[in-house]
């Protein structure tokens, strides 16, 4: 997501310098506040990219049935576990319903997008793909939503991550062909679920960081976000659910998925991006690709070409780009 512009409507002006902090009410901005912030995101990073491993220890279970189980329980606890801070800001939540409504939209869209895009491009492409997208994502919901016009470090980054990222899926795609593991058809598939799991994880975000940006708590924006999402899944969960309840090891990785990465990860995030720009938060995800390659290597069993292993690198220098300021390349004010 890039800062090259404020936020305009009500919330702090967005910072440039190297401290990338823009505090939410009550939490503390400054140096010591980003690098909590910071911290925040970096272990919420490192519990998303075991999703993709942990999945894949439940075969028996469709990647809808755990994307509704992981997020949907998830999202419920985020709630519950929020319901007095919920109670205490039901007035602003309601004035500003339709980002809750749009951002637990998005909650309910993002696993299943997410859990499909692994499932049939395989772990490593649907985890690039899917975190990868999310600041391009976010630079077009901010210059449809809040004005914002392209830099030249947006051209540039998104340059970069594009190329990578169509260098990354040749090489699985070929990779595909090559020992008919995996359908091309499939990563294909894959890959634009990723995208738009991508899109919704990045709509997500920049719903909940409106919400805090109008003197929303953290754990307020974020339950009622997850909460709403989480009770769209339900009914998915209703219908895709019954393999989690065959065996107990389905039911151990629907737990954790639930538990660690989904509840955990997400308030750890939540309270991230309330002392951080989202800018500064995207990057630091980036760790999530970083863990889930590695583990889809060494724990799964997935092969990865050089050529793409070279297109990650692009994505992440791209990305890098795109949210790191670059001296010498002016950024462009609406």
């Amino acid at each position: 997501m890039t800062p090259e512009a404020n936020h305009r409507t009500g919330s702090p002006a967005g910072t440039s310098g190297t401290s990338g902090t823009s505090a939410a009410p009550g939490f503390p901005a400054g140096a010591r506040g980003a690098a909590a912030g910071a911290l925040f995101v970096a272990l919420a990073s490192v519990l998303w990219g075991t999703t993709g491993t942990a999945a894949t220890l439940a075969p028996d279970v469709g990647p809808l049935a755990i994307g509704a189980a992981s997020m949907g329980i998830g999202g419920l606890l985020q709630a519950l576990t929020a319901l007095p801070q919920l109670r205490a800001a039901r007035r602003p939540l309601l004035r500003h319903r339709s980002a809750v409504l749009l951002g637990g939209a998005a909650v309910a869209a993002y696993p299943l997008a997410f859990y499909s895009s692994m499932h049939l491009a395989g772990v490593t492409v649907g985890t690039v793909v899917s975190i990868g997208s999310a600041p391009l994502a976010s630079a077009v919901i901010e210059l449809t939503a809040d004005g914002r016009r392209f830099s030249q470090r947006w051209v540039a980054g998104a340059g970069t991550a594009i190329a990578g990222t169509v260098l990354l899926c040749a090489a699985e795609a070929a990779g595909a062909g090559g020992d008919g593991a995996r359908d091309p058809g499939a990563v294909v598939a894959g890959v634009l679920l990723g995208i738009a799991a991508g899109t919704t994880y990045a709509l997500y975000s920049w719903t909940a960081h409106r919400l805090m940006n109008r003197g929303i708590p953290a754990r307020a924006a974020m339950g009622a976000t997850f909460g709403l999402g989480g009770l769209l899944l339900m009914p998915v969960l209703a219908v895709t659910g019954a393999p989690l309840a065959a065996s107990w090891p389905n039911a151990a990785v629907g737990l954790y998925m639930a538990l660690v990465p989904m509840f955990a990860g997400y308030i750890l995030f939540g309270k991230g991006l309330a002392r951080i720009l989202p800018s500064t938060a995207t990057t630091i995800s980036l760790l999530e690709p970083v863990v889930a390659a590695a583990l889809a290597v060494l724990v799964v069993g997935e092969r990865l070409l050089p050529a793409g292993w070279a297109g990650a690198g692009l994505v992440l220098c791209g990305l890098l780009i795109l949210t790191l300021r670059v001296p010498g390349m002016r950024s462009i004010r609406a």
